[in-house]
């Protein structure tokens, strides 16, 4: 009988929102990840914005630096979020001045989208911001995907609504402000792209979440939030093979102890907002 050649699994994981801060805890953890990454032997990865925590040049070196095994050979993939936007704003420059480009590597077809804005150099103001031109150029960059590459859409802020994490959060949906909300045309922008692409990767929250959606025109479409990956020391694993996904994602963790930093990240920052909020309302 004719044999006819396997085509290889491949692996993609996902992290985000690493708030590298210049600390030791924040050093560690990352180096904990890239281990682990070593060791699952993800063939490539993808990181979803935060890289940074207050948009310096030295955290944004501290990353290259952490991440050089697979920098180096070109199988690490990041885009900007919102606190990559103040400070240096080293995140500025990570899109080449694009709010959708494309990047192919083995097995894989990313749609990189930046959801930040100038608004983001302030950094009480986290809310992402998604235009209708940038969907259009989402379509059209889908419109080139290969047919035998894992297509995924990479972007910082959510797409679908989430339940807010804090009590500033939830203060803020209550009032009408954007600190918490999805992108506002996020929901569009899936609607849009189901049956055309796999995955949809971002961060922003830093609490873990998957929304596996009905498939259009066969294929289903996964929406999937990180979390953050240095605070959880976690990270999701994808096996995918011909373009399709293989099986179900599975939770990596690296060695290092979960470091519980996320309401020190989240909270204090909000509360600010708020009080900066309500102060501008009052006066």
């Amino acid at each position: 009988m004719p044999t006819f050649p396997v085509m290889p699994i491949r692996t993609l994981a996902h992290l985000s929102d690493l708030h590298l801060d210049l600390s030791v805890t924040s050093d560690t953890a990352a180096r904990a990840l890239m281990t682990a990454l070593t060791e699952c032997g993800a063939d490539h990865v993808v990181v979803t914005g935060d890289l940074t925590h207050q948009g310096l040049r030295e955290e944004y070196r501290r990353f290259l630096d952490i991440f050089s095994p697979l920098l180096d050979v070109g199988r690490l993939t990041f885009i900007p979020g919102n606190h990559d936007r103040p400070g240096n704003d080293v995140g500025r420059g990570w899109m080449d001045g694009l709010k959708v480009r494309t990047v192919r590597c083995p097995g894989v077809y990313f749609v990189c989208v930046d959801s930040t804005g100038e608004h983001n150099r302030n950094y009480f103001a986290s809310h992402g911001t998604l235009s209708r031109d940038t969907v259009e150029k989402v379509e059209c960059a889908l419109n080139a995907a290969p047919r035998d590459a894992l297509v995924a859409v990479l972007v910082h802020h959510h797409v679908l609504p989430l339940p807010e994490e804090s009590l500033p959060e939830r203060l803020a949906s209550k009032l009408g402000w954007p600190h918490a909300s999805e992108l506002s045309l996020g929901a569009e922008l899936v609607k849009r792209i189901q049956g055309r692409c796999d995955l949809v990767l971002h961060g922003h929250r830093h609490r873990p979440g998957e929304s596996v959606l009905d498939p259009v025109r066969g294929r289903a479409l996964r929406v999937c939030n990180a979390g953050s990956s240095t605070d959880l020391g976690r990270f999701r694993l994808f096996r995918h093979s011909e373009g399709r996904l293989v099986g179900e994602p599975e939770w990596y963790h690296s060695a290092q102890p979960v470091r519980p930093r996320t309401a020190s990240h989240n909270v204090r920052p909000a509360l600010q907002y708020l009080v900066t909020q309500l102060g501008l309302a009052l006066f």
